[in-house]
């Protein structure tokens, strides 16, 4: 059972950072929403297969394309697809980094999947990106690393982006809502 969902909003300057949970990406009314996809870009299990089973299958052929014509996605890079059924116009696919201790360069992989992301929002002209908490499941990083990594580096994207003006992390439960909100009042004031 999922408590009521809680948003916090840090003003950027005069860009804005949400922290929203417990809630369901696949529902989020964001120009883009990122998925935590693994490098074969076919779907799977967690918020890569409620993106899949909620936009339908063009988001599997757009996947397909992709992968025939750059092969298995690296972690830490992003792809663009339609978002097909979803809310959304795109599904920005990032691969996070596998846990593995953290001496295998799991921080700059897991920071260049949100930097990644960003950079094809803005090269799109978006103005609002979600992000669901990439590699905190399945992938085994701990929620608490992985909040300060994902929040900062997505805030110091988002101070060089030309047209993003919102990022928002949309976080399936309270606990994981609570360390990316820590994460955020870490960057500036709440907004009331």
């Amino acid at each position: 059972m999922h408590s009521s969902p809680k948003v916090l909003r840090i003003a950027l300057g005069e860009r804005i950072l949400v922290i929203a949970g417990p809630g369901d990406i696949t529902r989020e009314q964001a120009d883009a929403i990122v998925n935590a996809a693994n490098s074969s870009l076919l779907g799977g299990g967690g918020v890569d297969g409620a993106i899949h089973r909620a936009g339908g299958p063009e988001i599997l052929e757009a996947c397909k394309q992709i992968v025939a014509r750059i092969g298995r996605l690296p972690a830490g890079q992003a792809v663009a697809t339609p978002a097909g059924l979803l809310s959304a116009r795109y599904v920005i696919h990032t691969v996070g980094p596998i846990w593995s201790g953290g001496n295998r360069g799991e921080a700059e992989t897991l920071a260049s999947c949100h930097r990644e992301s960003i950079r094809i929002a803005d090269e799109s002209q978006l103005t609002s990106i979600a992000f669901p908490a990439i590699s905190t499941g399945a992938y085994g990083y701990p929620v608490d690393q992985a909040s300060r990594i994902a929040v900062s580096s997505a805030a110091a994207a988002l101070e060089k982006a030309t047209h993003v003006r919102e990022i928002r992390f949309v976080l399936f439960d309270s606990p994981t809502w609570g360390h990316y909100a820590n994460a955020a009042r870490a960057l500036g004031k709440p907004e009331e």
